[in-house]
């Protein structure tokens, strides 16, 4: 894609005119800052990087995704602060893409409603942690009972029930099945998948160990993450503790995103605006169960497909890519999906694992340093993606320091998604024969306890059980149990 000049640009264009980060590593009890300061000193810092002294007075909207804090209206008390007392507030629900903040920005930006917005979200886990082991009561900004101007809330089922009582029981659980069915679909034994992910692991630690912002520098190898040890339990097979997000961490992030007209305006340094060619999300969602494929992501495949188009060129020619990085199979699906090397390392982060997962905000920490990538890169461009739940609702954006040739790609493409994805009949109750489709085992105190599996029954269907039997469960960490036939009791199984 060819750029072009700033002058012969749409000026409702949106651009990130500014981005700003902020973290801490108190290990006094109830010290340190809680999350709304974290989240105000990255809003400061992003509007200090914009090199636009009154652009936070021409801040008309603060969107917020939810933390696990207890703010009922954060957007609000952030643009009191930082002295935007007049914008408008936005907070939205886990469940809800973390790129939908920003496409709604571009959209509003691109229709002429909206000039300049601001996104911040932010957690202060590991203070709120650190502070319960020792007894103390962090002191926290207690908020009054306020509602943002606009609460967005998901309406979708991510996790059904029939899942639950058949023994899933955590995000871990149902991205290791995941990952399982990709094992089978790709023909690899355990050793072979256990390789694979710890490589790619080892690959996202070695990158947090040169990103500054990283929670968890130090590079841990392949070795070290692929088997359980004492530093690294077993949280859900094949996945140790460090496969996983780490969510106690003490992070924040803002993104200041306005039209071109108003950065020109306002006088944004033009070396610190960055482009989004590429907004796309889907706000399909389809539970785990109840898809026939449990190896692939169609509505990632929709929207990489539709990105490709604009771009006039594939994903993998991109520079920099940071992937959405919850669990391994999050990243081994979105490779697959958008059809990038899969031996490759997508991230200039390191990760949820390494280089901090902060809630439900990971996607902006990644864009803001996307965007500081780009600025330095002026000729590359760099894609970010957003994973929601148990890999639904995908978002996937495209950014870069020259101006585009063409308009922003923005869109939701659901109805894409929803026709692309085959479905299968979840059923509860099933009593009968089956055969393994995906598994994975959980553990008490580093011991295997328990198989949890995803069958198809004769009739095409699925159902979700669980069995109790601690040799079966030890025997499932070295031997393959996908395309085993087992006798299903309702939510139990027995082989």
């Amino acid at each position: 894609m060819t750029s072009m000049r700033w002058d012969t640009l749409d000026p409702r264009t949106p651009v990130i005119a500014g981005v700003g980060v902020a973290s801490q590593h108190v290990d006094e009890p109830g010290g340190g800052l809680e999350a709304l300061e974290l989240m105000l000193a990255a809003a400061r810092t992003a509007a200090q990087d914009t090199g636009a002294p009154g652009i936070p007075s021409a801040i008309q909207r603060v969107a917020v995704p939810r933390g696990m804090w207890d703010y009922t209206d954060p957007g609000r008390l952030i643009a009191e602060r930082i002295g935007a007392a007049g914008a408008r507030t936005v907070l939205v629900g886990t469940g809800i893409p973390q790129q939908t903040l920003l496409n709604d920005a571009h959209a509003a930006i691109r229709n002429g409603t909206l000039d300049v917005a601001l996104i911040v979200g932010g957690e202060a886990a590991r203070r709120a942690a650190i502070a319960r082991r020792h007894g103390v009561t962090p002191i926290n900004t207690v908020q009054d009972a306020a509602t943002p101007d606009d609460l967005q809330l998901p309406t979708d089922e991510f996790v059904t029930s029939i899942e639950i009582e058949g023994g899933v029981s955590s995000a871990a659980q149902m991205f290791a099945l995941v990952d399982s069915a990709l094992r089978a679909a790709e023909g690899r034994t355990l050793d072979e998948h256990r390789d694979e992910i710890a490589r790619l692991w080892a690959g996202f630690s070695a990158v947090a160990a040169q990103f500054p912002h990283a929670a968890f520098p130090q590079r841990r190898d392949a070795a070290f993450i692929r088997d359980p040890s004492q530093a690294n339990f077993p949280i859900a097979f094949p996945y140790n503790k460090w496969h996983c997000a780490q969510m106690n961490v003490d992070q924040a992030a803002a993104l200041l995103v306005c039209s071109l007209e108003a950065a020109l305006r306002l006088g944004v340094n033009r070396d610190r605006v960055v482009f989004p060619l590429v907004a796309l999300e889907s706000s399909f969602s389809l539970p785990l169960a109840k898809r026939r494929d449990l190896h692939r992501w169609p509505a990632m495949e929709v929207l990489g497909r539709a990105a490709e188009a604009h771009l006039g060129h594939p994903q993998s020619a991109i520079e920099f890519v940071e992937l959405y990085s919850c669990f391994p199979a999050a990243v081994r699906v979105q490779q697959r999906a958008l059809r990038l090397p899969v031996d490759g390392v997508p991230t200039i982060t390191g990760g949820e694992p390494f280089a901090g997962g902060p809630w439900n905000n990971f996607v902006l920490q990644a864009t803001a340093a996307m965007v500081e990538r780009l600025r330095a890169q002026r000729h590359a461009q760099g894609l970010v993606s957003t994973v929601s739940a148990i890999v639904n609702k995908p978002g996937l954006a495209v950014y870069a320091a020259q101006p585009p040739a063409a308009p922003l790609l923005l869109g939701d493409l659901a109805d894409d998604a929803d026709r692309a994805t085959p479905r299968v009949e979840l059923i509860g109750g099933y009593r009968g024969p089956a055969r393994v489709a995906a598994y994975t085992v959980a553990y008490e105190q580093a011991v295997p306890t328990k198989c949890v599996i995803i069958a198809d029954t004769p009739a095409g269907q699925h159902c979700v059980a669980t069995c109790d039997d601690t040799e079966l469960a030890r025997r499932a960490t070295q031997e393959e149990l996908i395309g085993t036939a087992v006798n299903v009791d309702g939510a139990r199984f027995g082989v």
